[in-house]
């Protein structure tokens, strides 16, 4: 099933609105609970001002692509709304690490060991342990980022026994020309077999779709805050 979300012109709490009722019929047709589902808004891009009414209109997580972005605007809006929650759902460098693990909640691009080493060095220094997602790249497309399929288990099995980390969930970003539900299901495959409860997919085109294939977050930006 496909979603049949419109992305809006302009950022809105109507667009949140929106999102949220299909959520909640994608959880009925899929006799999921609701709040089996979290929305994470994807506010990228745009600014505080245009983030504000929908945290107004009742929205407490979001999620943001870079590091340095999230620092010029996050720690303004926290300070104003208590209780916000913020991820990271973009590539991650090394050296953000400590940056990364000081502002964010969760971390949805757990990729590679150099990610694990300077994780791992700063939730010890720390002491605060954001939820930790590996991505996996189920196209295994060159220019994107994440573990390929095959390499899911073993990378996994490292982050927890080499690295201590303890890890959450899977995230998954389908190639743009393929069917998601495909990629959807291999990545709840990869995560059942490995232990995992947290599924991080699906977007504004496709959230429906991933939420019928057991997604717990959904990634949800231009539905909520309009074309970028």
């Amino acid at each position: 099933m496909q979603s049949t979300t419109t992305p809006l012109t302009t950022p809105s709490p109507n667009g949140l609105a929106k999102v949220q009722q299909e959520i909640a019929r994608a959880c009925k047709e899929a006799r999921r609970e609701r709040a089996s589902v979290t929305l994470i808004a994807v506010s990228k891009t745009f600014a505080a001002d245009a983030i504000s009414p929908v945290i107004d209109a009742g929205q407490r997580v979001f999620g943001e692509n870079r590091v340095q972005e999230a620092k010029g605007k996050w720690p303004a809006l926290m300070e104003s709304y208590p209780g916000l929650v913020l991820h990271l759902i973009g590539p991650l460098q090394s050296n953000k690490a400590k940056e990364a693990v000081a502002l964010f909640d969760a971390i949805h691009s757990v990729d590679r060991p150099s990610i694990c080493e300077a994780l791992a060095k700063e939730i010890k220094s720390q002491q605060k342990q954001p939820e930790l997602f590996v991505q996996i790249n189920t196209g295994e497309e060159p220019q994107k980022a994440g573990v390929a399929p095959q390499d899911a288990d073993a990378f996994i099995a490292r982050c927890r026994e080499h690295y201590g980390l303890a890890i959450s969930g899977l995230m998954c970003i389908p190639p743009v020309d393929d069917a998601p539900a495909p990629h959807f299901a291999l990545t709840a495959k990869i995560a059942a077999r490995n232990g995992l409860t947290n599924l991080s997919m699906g977007m504004s085109a496709d959230f429906a779709v991933a939420i019928q294939m057991g997604a717990t977050h959904v990634r949800v930006g231009s539905a909520i805050f309009g074309a970028r």
